[in-house]
């Protein structure tokens, strides 16, 4: 699987916040933004599977 860059232009109060939480993770801003990317991303597939299924066996 490849990479590619994804620029992102934030204000200062954010690029804080996001330093301040990755710190506590002992974790690069860029690696913590990517993990929480794809921790939602899981979450939303999850969510989407789960829908489908209850509605494939008529769960109300």
């Amino acid at each position: 699987m490849g990479t590619t860059v994804l620029s992102l232009r934030i204000d200062e109060e954010l690029l804080n916040r996001l330093r301040q939480h990755a710190a506590k993770r002992g974790m690069s801003v860029q690696d913590y933004v990517a993990r929480t990317l794809i921790r939602d991303d899981f979450d939303e597939r999850f969510r989407t599977a789960v829908e489908e299924t209850e509605r494939f066996y008529g769960v109300p």
